[in-house]
């Protein structure tokens, strides 16, 4: 065994300084071909990111999500705290589409369901408490705004589930700048299947409009409630 690990070493050729260098050169290209491949694979890929199309959310997107969120939630009633922020996320993006002077928009007139509200109270009053609602089953809640500047409120319910009831209120718009609005109401009327009178006095409401469009409102109150509107076919 000696002898043959002799002979092997022997008729191996002693590499001379030319073939050092040769053998450098070749062990170190593959460590080059890597840090070229790397660079390849890096510029692909730079290309690749800058070729895709930056995505961005329009406001039709952001209506139709807003409406989504809100939907069969009793006006909100049912969210959670998170769903709530959620809500308010998505009011706050359509905030910036939002056209100038929206006190002043043509749009802002007709009839609006208003489908959700941050805090339940907020529209209604005390029909919209926790009690209130297991009394007054809410059916519909509408806003409407008629030229130049009245504003009906009107909440529909059943009383006990049974008896068909309403409360109402009227009162007078006033601008009070380009984004902001102010509603002194009259004492509000109550009619409960074929009675009806009026209660309490006068109340006034401030409100920011946030976003309008043809087929949605954003407003909010002066204590921060966010409300959504929805105009009625």
């Amino acid at each position: 065994m000696a002898s043959t690990t002799a002979l092997l070493s022997l008729l191996s050729p002693i590499p001379t300084s030319r073939s050092l260098r040769s053998f450098t050169i070749t062990t170190s290209q593959p460590s080059i071909f890597l840090r070229s491949r790397h660079r390849r694979i890096s510029a692909i890929r730079s290309s690749s990111l800058a070729a895709q199309p930056v995505t961005t959310t329009s406001p039709q997107d952001l209506v139709e999500s807003i409406l989504s969120k809100v939907n069969g939630t009793d006006r909100g009633v049912k969210l959670a705290k998170e769903e709530h922020q959620e809500v308010a996320d998505v009011a706050m993006q359509l905030s910036k589409f939002c056209v100038d002077a929206p006190v002043k928009c043509p749009l802002i007139f007709g009839e609006w369901d208003v489908v959700y509200c941050s805090v339940p109270t907020s529209p209604g009053g005390g029909y919209r408490t926790a009690i209130g609602r297991l009394i007054f089953k809410t059916d519909d809640m509408v806003q409407v705004v008629e030229a130049p500047d009245i504003v009906r409120n009107r909440v529909s319910f059943s009383l006990f589930g049974f008896i068909d009831g309403q409360v109402s209120l009227k009162g007078k718009l006033k601008i009070l700048d380009e984004k902001w609005i102010q509603v002194i109401f009259e004492p509000p009327e109550l009619k409960v299947g074929s009675l009806g009178f009026q209660y309490g006095g006068e109340s006034e409401v401030k409100l920011e409009i946030t976003y309008i469009d043809e087929k949605i409102r954003l407003g909010k109150g002066s204590r921060g409630s966010l409300f959504v509107f929805l105009r009625r076919n």
